[in-house]
């Protein structure tokens, strides 16, 4: 692809990195405190932590990622976004203010007070190696669009927006980080739409001839939609969607600071509602966008060995004028700006609450502030690295390695979290045995699961022969969780009941909540009486 951008289009990638900068210094200020850098101090109003909601889960795996997917395949893999709404609309309301109620920070801290210090580092320690894993992949995504976009070097440009990212969560903190996740979030939906109208029109036959054709050579649909777990098939994702979906919003940092950001319980489950409601039609776009442009180059010469994840780009490229390329790169930029910023400002608050205070006790909160900074560049530069390692990443289709990372890193955390909201019988003991359970199973897994070497002289990690693990890597994380449940509870079992927190359960909140209702009532009734 030979690089077309000119003064106007990098004049605009220009003027939003310039943008993105003036939000860190903006908001820098502000930063007089470890409660303001991570939490806002409830500034921040519901409409602007939802966008930010929407913008944390939106990145170059979704600029790019999706319409890669979508070219190559179906939409099999929207069905983990999908399962996303079903089943958060029922416990979102529970699960927002459990955290705001109990915790200080640290999502983690909740899994310390149930069932005690080795289950919160467990849990944080997993939630450090996903986020890890998951900013080395948008790194890698947008170096290597970018390098084939614009002739630059993939390394250069990896350090330029890593450094980029690293200034602003270091002025700014999470204030700066959600409103430039709203500037963001208008970019990514304009850009998104303006990209999929002009594919759809550029197609010989308009919209009904890219239906017509995506469902002839089978880029439609959710399928295979039959019972096998040792495939990729649509029975693996729901299920790992429903799980995702509870482990984003009911266990994960960046997710859990956004409700800890806002005035109210009432603002953070607007917020949460909003920020699930955007992010799926999101997701559907841009697979969508894949689909169309499957269509299109069926029309159309394309240039033979390229990857999936390279084809969206190419059409920008080659199809788009001047000044559209470089909106659309810029919101690119952008989105993984937003997405890496929240990534390392949560990295930055479990370093702070679930270390480093655990280390150095009672100091002030000074010296907080400036460890969390510290926090804040090394992981920038960690995940740097880690971007310019995915380089050499093999010809998998992205959107699948970041799943399956996810599946590995998982860890159980969703069985914990379950066990712990749900079972006053949980008890520490058990959930520590729980948790090695797991570590083993999953090891087990992955090890006789995964290849290595090239061709014929591939081989398994471990071969345990028939005993080896068969089924699709996306169950591992489903089986880690089922696990730690299973275990859990029964190996509970044989401990003594915990005396507990009745705010840690679900059945404390509800109980709590009949009465609040109970007590409303009756304060209508002697309004009522009153006005009499």
């Amino acid at each position: 692809m030979k690089p077309i951008l000119n003064v106007i289009d990098y004049s605009i990638i220009i003027i939003v990195l310039l943008v993105t900068l003036y939000f860190g210094f903006r908001f820098s200020r502000n930063q007089t405190s470890t409660k303001t850098y991570f939490a806002a101090h409830g500034r921040v109003p519901a409409w602007a932590i939802g966008m930010s909601l929407l913008a944390t889960l939106i990145s170059s795996v979704t600029f790019l990622g999706y319409p890669g997917e979508g070219y190559s395949s179906n939409w099999i893999l929207l069905v983990q976004g999908l399962m996303v709404p079903i089943v958060l609309l029922g416990t979102i309301w529970f699960i927002v203010p459990l955290y705001r109620k109990v915790i200080g920070l640290s999502t983690y801290e909740y899994f310390e007070k149930r069932f005690g210090l080795f289950a919160r580092y467990y849990s944080s320690i997993a939630f450090v190696l996903r986020q890890f894993s998951g900013m080395g992949t948008v790194f890698f995504l947008l170096a290597i669009a970018l390098t084939n976009m614009t002739g630059g070097n993939t390394f250069a440009i990896i350090s330029v927006v890593g450094l980029i990212i690293i200034v602003v969560n270091l002025m700014g903190g999470i204030e700066a980080v959600i409103w430039l996740d709203v500037f963001q979030g208008f970019m990514l939906f304009a850009s998104g739409i303006l990209c999929f109208g002009v594919i759809l029109f550029s197609v010989d036959g308009g919209p009904m001839e890219v239906w017509n054709i995506a469902q002839a050579n089978g880029r439609t649909g959710f399928g295979p939609y039959d019972i096998d777990f040792k495939r990729l098939t649509f029975i693996v994702m729901a299920i790992n969607g429903a799980f995702y979906a509870i482990q984003k919003y009911g266990t994960d940092q960046t997710v859990i600071q956004r409700y800890l950001t806002a005035k109210t319980d009432k603002a953070a489950i607007r917020a949460s509602l909003m920020g699930i409601l955007l992010t799926v039609p999101v997701w559907t776009l841009f697979m969508l966008i894949g689909t169309a442009l499957f269509v299109y180059y069926k029309q159309q010469p394309l240039p033979e060995g390229m990857r999936a994840d390279a084809v969206f780009p190419y059409f920008i490229m080659t199809k788009l004028p001047t000044g559209v390329v470089g909106f659309i790169l810029a919101a690119m930029i952008s989105a993984a700006i937003c997405s890496l910023s929240a990534d390392l400002n949560s990295l930055a608050a479990v370093g702070m609450e679930d270390y480093y205070k655990k280390i150095r006790k009672n100091r002030p909160d000074k010296e907080y502030l400036f460890v969390s900074r510290v926090f804040v560049v090394l992981s920038g530069l960690l995940a740097i690295a880690i971007g310019a390692i995915y380089i050499n990443a093999g010809s998998e289709g992205v959107l699948g390695i970041v799943f399956t990372l996810y599946a590995i890193f998982s860890g159980g955390i969703v069985g914990i979290f379950l066990l712990g909201i749900l079972s006053a019988r949980a008890n520490r003991q058990g959930v520590n045995i729980a948790i090695i359970t797991c570590i083993v199973f999953t090891a087990y897994a992955f090890l006789t699961s995964t290849e290595i070497g090239l061709g014929e002289n591939k081989s398994l990690l471990l071969d345990f022969g028939r005993f080896n693990f068969t089924h699709n890597k996306l169950m591992l994380g489903v089986y880690s969780h089922l696990i730690v449940i299973v275990v859990g509870y029964i190996a509970s079992l044989l401990f003594p009941k915990p005396e507990l927190d009745k705010n840690l359960l679900f059945s404390g909140w509800n109980a709590a909540r009949k009465v609040r209702k109970a007590e409303e009532k009756l304060k209508n009734v002697s309004s009522g009486i009153s006005s009499l």
